[in-house]
């Protein structure tokens, strides 16, 4: 008798699979397999065993005690064969299928509760038209594995329908399920079967909630990827419609339950029906303030300002862009929802009677109590929302009858060195080694110079002069010398902030300057911190101010100084929070995140490729949007800018992100720290050859684009398919004129018309979305946790600016410690920053890593599969790599007494803040 084939070998295209992954039983498999039997459980047990592989390879199963079967050809095509025997076991997520388990509903008693339709890839022959479906019913089965709920289905395929490419399902129930996967299994009669697994991975809603967001019925393709122009023909219009139903109407309010992806601008930060000061401009689609696109909610329009939309309810994501159920808990009980539902409200009322929203911390020793002995909070009807916030985070929360105790867990860097904020060195070494290793640039050109209008801001030319660097360079070389041998180095915070400094010192208690931090590379290959910078433009009451401070022994100016890098210091965190971490990572991919559910079909290799870089990003984002970087949020009541802190990204955006220079390689160039070199490794040769950042990321880049171009060669063996491809262009035409509108016509967007600009493109978004991110997030709990290390927020203008305040400056003189404390963020906003901080810097328990098994790719390609073996065994190396440079004492920049050894950019950790890990998405 003649076996089925599941899989449509006849369709022989660039995408298809190698002869070894082929659909086949084989004689020899057949005959060394134990004879199973043909109950329900041993079909549960055969699918189980291919949702175990994990590669989705194809897995052979015997069915019965038939005698083996001849090797396929052919004749063994499901089209040739009588009526066939299909067995469809779908695996439903314990989460949800305890629910279904538990829940009276005639539909399940009956055994109608789940629909399934089989499609086939082929048409008619005769009416050239779709093939009609095999329907039947699913009901639910026993199984001895209780983190799944099995549903089993039976179908008679008739002859002639040829290769099943999709199943249809209909949820007839009441309630969502998540669909982990189905397996079809195949049996010919002769004992011979095959199995088919189609993964799913998505919450199916049930038919009673069917509208134009979320249809009453969901089809899932086969784990075979198809270029659009090799679909096979029974699946086009599926694609087709699939898609279309992904990108919706454009109309309408967006419904918890929707899978819909569509553009909006980001009109929903501020509120302007508020009693307070809370109206926002609207980012994105107009000149002045051009930002990246977010998904649209479609929710109604402010009274005040019809521009703006209001800030009602949960914000909308797509449903598959949800958090996991095990990402939701561990989100609740560690993670930023707890501290930003909770912590703010109650910062906002009275925090506690002892933490006023203003109050500075009384010493450096209560300081250090958050870390030792804890804080008594007293008042327990005001600290409910405590027992929410991260369990880490309140290492120590204890009852007694008179108080309660918060204890924040000591930072790394403070274990290591509980004094290496006040050195000048770890100042400099951060810049290399921290978390925004972004900042730092090559010095080009001297004097420094501003871009800004002089006749506004004053004079362009900066007050730092060479003979002021040769003295603090103890006149080893002059400024000239320094600068031909790429020598000097500085922070550059003076153009992005000076526009806004007035804005900001308008506000209550906060404080703002442009800032320029110049720093030596010395022969040891470590950076000597020599000057500091702060500007106060002129405006129509006062002169512009500017000073330079550097390093001195003199008392007074030794004070100064710990306060002029006090101030550079938040501008640094506000940079790093507002534009390295949340711009170029969160809100720059949620673009591409739209772009490809609207553009790419499920079934399409890039879709598959980028899908696990996207995971939880879009839900993180909104978060963030309700919480974090809303009005009257945690950033604007923490940080520097404060109400200006998004326009300041948007201002960044504009003059700053171009999605060339994201990629690592073209990012260092960009700032100078590298320049091309096809002698030297990777390409490039690093103008501080102990960057640990650049040393260490470039070998996680070479391994993303290792594994993308041979991934990208598999499906393109030319510029004509990669041209060729409508749904890769018209993903990439939305990107750029749709999910970055405002740069639509820059003329540094890459084309994609060759297989080498798509794999670097894709190289790029991987990248972003994994390793920039991991580099600039996973650290901020241990840099950031002992704020006076990196405080959010200056809320003190220098004692000796211009004019001078001369009870200020007297008191300054008698306690600089006091003055300094006065200047770093108070209790509340260090209490509440750190809490974010360290949520924002753990791994949850679910966290699917770079080049991890769980994300090994769908299909069953060989050469695919072997591409991702590579990826992960480079990975594994790299992780040695870094390991062995963390223990080389050459390297001062990583290496040395009470120094943070950096892993940032070791691929895979454990859950909690260890301060390592790459997650394959922006998922935190």
């Amino acid at each position: 008798m003649l076996r089925p084939q599941l899989n449509p070998s006849s369709h022989t295209t660039t995408t298809s699979s190698s002869s070894s992954t082929q659909l086949f039983a084989s004689s020899s498999c057949i005959a060394s397999l134990r004879r199973p039997s043909s109950s329900s459980s041993s079909v549960v047990a055969a699918a189980r065993r291919t949702r175990g592989q994990g590669s989705s390879r194809v897995v052979v199963v015997c069915a019965s005690s038939s005698a083996t079967a001849s090797r396929g050809d052919s004749s063994s095509d499901m089209a040739a064969a009588a009526a066939v025997r299909v067995k469809a076991v779908a695996t439903i997520k314990v989460t949800v299928g305890e629910l279904i388990n538990r829940s009276i509903d005639i539909r399940d008693l009956i055994g109608r509760s789940l629909s399934l339709e089989l499609v086939s890839s082929e048409l008619d022959a005769k009416t050239g038209k779709e093939k009609a479906t095999v329907r039947s019913y699913a009901h639910n089965v026993d199984d001895d594995d209780h983190s799944v709920v099995t549903y089993e289905a039976d179908f008679d395929v008739p002859s002639g329908f040829g290769p099943i490419g999709a199943i249809i399902v209909t949820n007839e129930l009441r309630q969502e399920m998540f669909l982990e996967d189905i397996n079809l299994t195949a049996s010919d009669g002769a004992g011979n079967s095959t199995v088919l697994p189609i993964r799913c991975n998505s919450w199916v809603q049930p038919k009673s909630v069917g509208d134009e967001g979320t249809p009453s019925k969901r089809i899932f393709f086969a784990n075979k990827t198809y270029l659009p122009g090799q679909t096979p023909a029974g699946l086009r219009s599926y694609r087709k419609n699939d898609l279309q139903q992904k990108r919706g109407d454009g109309t309408g309010e967006r419904e918890a339950d929707d899978r819909v992806y569509d553009y909006d601008v980001y009109n929903d930060l501020g509120n302007p029906d508020s009693n307070g000061d809370l109206a926002r401009p609207v980012l994105g689609g107009n000149k002045q303030f051009p930002y990246p696109r977010r998904c649209r909610t479609g929710r109604p329009p402010s009274k005040k300002d019809p521009k703006s939309e209001t800030r009602k309810g949960n914000v909308y994501v797509p449903r598959d862009e949800e958090f996991s159920p095990e990402k939701e808990d561990y989100f609740l009980r560690k993670t930023v929802g707890s501290v930003l539902q909770a912590a703010v409200p109650a910062a906002q009322s009275l925090l506690l009677d002892k933490l006023k929203w203003n109050l500075p911390f009384p010493s450096f020793f209560v300081i250090d109590k958050l870390f030792e002995d804890g804080v008594e909070l007293p008042g327990v009807d005001k600290l409910n929302f405590l027992e929410s916030v991260v369990p880490r985070l309140l290492e120590h929360l204890r009852d007694t009858p008179a108080e309660k105790i918060l204890r924040f867990e000591t930072p790394a860097n403070i274990q290591k060195d509980k004094f290496a904020w006040l050195r000048d060195e770890e100042f400099a070494r951060e810049t290399l080694a921290g978390i925004n290793p972004y900042a730092i640039e090559l010095v080009r050109e001297f004097p420094l110079k501003s871009k800004l209008d002089p006749a506004v801001y004053g004079p362009a030319e900066s007050a730092i002069t060479a003979d002021l660097l040769e003295e603090q360079m103890r006149r080893v070389m002059t400024v000239e010398e320094a600068i031909s041998q790429k020598r000097l180095f500085m922070l550059d915070f003076h153009d992005l902030f000076l526009p806004y400094v007035h804005k900001i010192r308008s506000l209550d208690h906060t404080t703002m300057y442009g800032s320029r931090t110049v720093f030596f590379l010395t022969d040891d290959g470590t950076l000597q911190l020599l000057a500091i910078e702060l500007t106060r433009p002129a405006s129509p009451s006062q002169p512009q101010w500017r000073q330079v401070f550097t390093p001195s022994t003199d008392a007074t100016m030794s004070w100064l100084w710990r306060m002029a890098k006090a101030h550079v210091r938040a501008h640094d965190a506000g940079h790093h929070e507002l534009i390295t971490h949340w711009l170029r990572t969160h809100c720059a991919v949620e673009p591409y995140i739209i772009a490809a559910n609207r553009q790419l079909s499920e079934m399409h290799p890039i879709y598959q490729l980028l899908r696990p870089h996207f995971r939880y990003t879009m839900r993180i984002n909104a978060r963030a949007r309700s919480a974090l970087i809303s009005a009257g949020g945690i950033i604007e009541r923490s940080f520097s800018p404060q109400k200006y802190s998004m326009e300041l990204s948007s201002v960044a955006y504009d003059k700053l992100w171009r999605f060339d220079t994201e990629a690592l390689p073209a990012d260092l160039v960009r700032r100078g720290m590298a320049e091309e070199d096809p002698t030297a490794e990777h390409g490039l040769k690093l103008a501080i050859e102990d960057y640990p950042f650049a040393n260490d990321g470039l070998l996680i880049w070479d391994a993303i684009k290792t594994w993308v171009q041979a991934y990208v060669a598999r499906f393109y063996p030319d510029a004509d398919s990669v041209a060729g491809d409508e749904e890769l262009q018209a993903f990439w035409t939305e990107v750029r004129t749709k999910g970055h509108g405002d740069k639509k016509d820059a003329p540094w967007w890459p084309k994609l018309d060759s297989p080498e600009s798509l794999a670097h493109t894709l190289t790029t978004i991987v990248w972003v979305a994994a390793a920039h991110h991991a580099a600039v997030n996973f650290g901020q709990y241990d840099f950031g946790g002992y704020f006076p290390n990196r405080p959010s927020i200056a809320r003190t203008v220098m004692p000796v600016e211009e004019p001078v305040d001369g009870a200020a400056m007297e008191r300054f003189l008698d306690n600089p410690d006091q003055a300094l404390r006065e200047c770093f963020p108070s209790q509340v906003q260090a209490t509440v920053v750190m809490a974010v901080l360290d949520v924002l810097s753990s791994h949850s328990t679910d966290e699917e890593y770079l080049g991890g098994e769980q994300t090994r790719p769908w299909n069953s390609d060989a050469a695919v599969q072997a591409a991702y073996d590579g990826f992960a065994a480079r990975l594994k190396e790299i992780e040695g790599v870094i390991d062995g440079r963390n223990k080389d004492r050459k390297l001062k920049n990583r290496c040395g007494a009470g120094i943070l050894p950096y892993q940032l950019m070791k691929p895979f950790s454990d859950s909690g803040v260890t301060g390592m890990g790459i997650p394959n998405s922006t998922s935190i």
